[in-house]
Order: C-alpha cells, then structure tokens, then sequence
C-alpha cells in the first residue's frame, strides 16, 4: 500500500471488527483476493446507500460479502439487499460471515448465474451495485432496463470500471474483460436514460442515475 492510500484509510472511519476478519480471511483462504472491495470503498458503499436511502438493492457479485455487509449498515430500517455469486464454492463463507453480523435479516444470497437470477426477481431496485463478471457488464445493464429492475429515480453503481487503466490503451487480442468495460462504459456514456460520472476510488466506479 502506497503511503498516500494508507493516509486515506487512516483517515476515514474506522473498518468494522468484522469486515477485518473478513478481509483477512479472504487473503489467506479465497483465490483472487483483491477483488474483495476493502476499507475504504466499502465504507463510501455505506455512506453511499445512506445517502439514497434505498429500500431494495441489488447486488451483482457478491465474492465473499464485504461491499454487501458495507452497504447492509447503511440501509434503513426494512431494506433488503439481494446479492447474486456465481462460484457456490463461496457460499458457506459468504453465509457464515453474513450470519455473524448484525445484518443478516437484511441479506438474501442467490447463488448462480446472476443473468439467470435476475429473470426471477420482480422488484424494483432503488440501487444497483454492479461488480460481476466484466464480460457481462452490458448484458447486466441491458437486463436491468428490459426486465424492469430500474426505474426513474434508481442508482446504479458499477466496479472496476478503469479496469487497472486498461481502458485507455489498445485492447489486446483476446481481452475479453477489457472489451466488456469498455463496450459498457461507452452503453453508459450513449444511454439517454441516464447520467452518470466515473468516480476514481480504487479501480473506479461508475455512477450512474436513471432519469
């Protein structure tokens, strides 16, 4: 950690005991760690959620439950978030860390192919955290619109959208997941139901609000 992100986490609030036990096991347990949200991002995930006050939230890639217990504190009284992982290897550590917190009644896993999962959810969600898999970014956004999970006045957030400053330089042959952010970003930036603006926390967010 460099010394200028190490400030930033010192001074934001302080990381919940829980989600530091999970951020550690996650390093020692789960493969690809870095792509668990973290101090920082999950705190502004909360701020973010109580900004807008949502009472249904969807959540599209769980891994193992950090920016879902970060967005679950920051719910008002009755919210729900449904959170959708596509690797049922991760379900009991998911379950387990979710059952330990405070927020478990506010918490529903859907374990599978969220494009599957989204067909059998009929809310409307005042948020949407999109951090699935990159080559189905534009897939997860066009199912929100045409399967009526958003509507006006909803958010839409959507992780690693900078994909580790990929995005600026030529694709490389076969780059799937570099293709699918950038194909996204640019469904984003053309979509006149939208506005939005990219945030550069981390590996960058886009926000994005239906008009």
């Amino acid at each position: 950690m460099s010394a200028l992100d190490q400030y930033i986490e010192n001074m934001s609030s302080p990381e919940d005991a829980l989600l530091h036990e999970l951020e550690r096991e996650t390093y020692l347990r789960v493969l690809n760690p870095r792509m668990i949200s973290g101090h920082v991002q999950g705190k502004l995930l909360e701020m973010i959620v109580r900004m807008i006050r949502p009472q249904r939230v969807l959540e599209i890639g769980t891994f193992t439950g950090y920016s879902a217990l970060s967005m679950a504190a920051g719910l008002p009284e009755g919210g729900v978030i449904d959170t959708c992982e596509v690797d049922d290897e991760l379900e009991m550590f998911i379950l387990d860390f979710f059952e330990r917190s405070q927020y478990a009644e506010r918490l529903n896993l859907h374990i599978g192919s969220a494009l599957e999962t989204m067909t059998t959810l009929n809310k409307v969600y005042d948020l949407v955290f999109i951090d699935g898999d990159k080559r189905e970014y534009t897939a997860y956004y066009n199912m929100l619109f045409d399967k009526g999970l958003v509507s006006s006045g909803s958010w839409i957030m959507a992780d690693n959208i900078l994909w580790y400053g990929k995005v600026v330089e030529p694709v490389a042959k076969g780059d799937k997941q570099t293709q699918g952010i950038i194909d996204f970003n640019n469904a984003v930036a053309a979509d006149p139901r939208v506005e939005n603006v990219i945030l550069p926390i981390r590996d960058g967010i886009n926000l994005i609000r239906v008009k």
